[in-house]
């Protein structure tokens, strides 16, 4: 009988700690972080196939009718094999428009942040005048005591 007793303590405290993982889980997921993370990686993975649909259906035909070379080629190594260096050379193009890309939006959304500091700052910041004059009422304050 008192085997069960044990067994029924046991149950009960992994219940309790199965139930507050349960809801540290629910509140970490919940967190305006996680959320805002998740929209940004499937925004991110979007505008991925946006930049490549660029790359691959404008930037390419033009460097190819420009210069005549062929931007998806291919060399043919033994056994079969291929080297894709025109997939390559389009990867390269795709990360250095998304690069660019997210740099601009980075000193744009860093532009903004300076914007917000500098607002609080100019209202917290006390003029020279105040300060000198708080320093003497401070002064007067000690003396007369």
């Amino acid at each position: 009988m008192t085997n069960k007793v044990v067994d029924n303590e046991n149950l009960q405290k992994l219940k309790n700690k199965s139930a507050s993982f349960i809801t540290e889980f629910k509140s970490f997921i919940m967190r305006g972080n996680v959320m805002d993370m998740a929209i940004g990686v499937i925004i991110g993975g979007s505008f991925s196939n946006l930049v490549t649909s660029l790359t691959e259906d404008f930037i390419n035909p033009l460097i190819n009718g420009i210069g005549g070379a062929d931007i998806g080629g291919s060399i043919k190594i033994y056994g079969g094999q291929k080297i894709m260096y025109g997939d390559f050379i389009t990867s390269v193009i795709n990360f250095v428009i998304m690069a660019f890309v997210l740099f601009i939006l980075l000193k744009f959304a860093n532009k903004i942040f300076e914007v917000g500091k500098k607002k609080e700052e100019n209202k917290s910041k006390k003029s020279e005048e105040i300060l000198l004059l708080e320093e003497i009422r401070d002064l007067l304050k000690k003396t007369t005591k």
